[in-house]
């Protein structure tokens, strides 16, 4: 058990099912309160049941006052998990026309929503000297990802938020985790196409595994999560060498786009 979460007010966003499920079931099973929220109402009522937990279903971008009172006005630990990812190719584009809806909504439910969840919650927060935002980012918010431009952008802008939450107010009690997988056999990997099959599918982990990392990161005051621990060493060397790992991937992109 880790004493951190014990009787914990907890909000889990996008937990009707995959990452968000697992980790929703981790919480209640560590003795914290937790809220199950999902768009999909049938879905988020499943999962609270079997966790004895709360459902409330609705935008994940509006959901911290009512995630509140139903934890009894405390929410200690926050879940941002929603996410969205789409195979969008070359640079998200339809018919040669840029999509624009598929970006609009990969910077609202993949960004903003962390953004807009962080304003509501860190008042009462820094009132109190205590708080929890975990954001379940993906390798692709340290490195790239090929054909989902939109995917790979907003998710370097996850992880600069949590990064930015992190070291601006650590000194004022507030933990931030920031979760980095790359494939995870989800609703969401199968979203990513043949650049998924690709890229993730062949070293992909259960759901249950990033709930674990995740774990182990707070028994230990972690900010970085990485249930792959090889992406460390990707990070590293796209650091150190760019244009190496730049050649590498665009390697990788060819191979994609000659089996496409």
């Amino acid at each position: 058990m880790v004493e951190a979460v014990q009787d914990a007010g907890v909000v889990v966003t996008g937990a009707g099912g995959g990452i968000g499920a697992a980790l929703a079931r981790r919480f209640a099973a560590e003795g914290a309160r937790v809220v199950v929220n999902d768009l999909d109402a049938g879905k988020a009522e499943a999962v609270a049941e079997e966790i004895g937990g709360i459902a409330v279903p609705g935008d994940a971008s509006a959901i911290v006052g009512d995630a509140r009172d139903a934890l009894g006005g405390t929410v200690d630990v926050y879940c941002a998990n929603a996410g969205v990812a789409f195979e969008d190719g070359g640079l998200g584009s339809v018919g040669g026309v840029l999509d624009e809806k598929s970006w609009a909504v990969s910077w609202d439910v993949n960004l903003m929503a962390h953004v807009r969840a962080a304003h509501e919650l860190l008042p009462d927060w820094l009132e109190r000297g205590t708080g929890r935002f975990v954001s379940t980012v993906s390798a692709a918010g340290l490195l790239t990802m090929i054909g989902a431009p939109s995917y790979a952008v907003t998710k370097h802008g996850a992880y600069a938020f949590a990064e930015w939450l992190s070291l601006t107010y650590r000194h004022r009690g507030l933990k931030v985790h920031a979760i980095c997988p790359q494939g995870v056999r989800t609703d969401m990997l199968a979203a990513t196409g043949s650049a998924g099959d690709l890229v993730l599918q062949p070293t992909a982990i259960a759901p249950e595994e990033v709930a674990d990392a995740l774990f182990k990161g707070i028994a230990e005051d972690r900010f970085l999560i990485l249930p792959h621990p090889e992406v460390a060493g990707y990070y590293t060397a796209r650091a150190g060498h760019p244009d190496r790992w730049l050649t590498s991937m665009n390697h990788l992109q060819q191979k994609w786009e000659a089996a496409r």
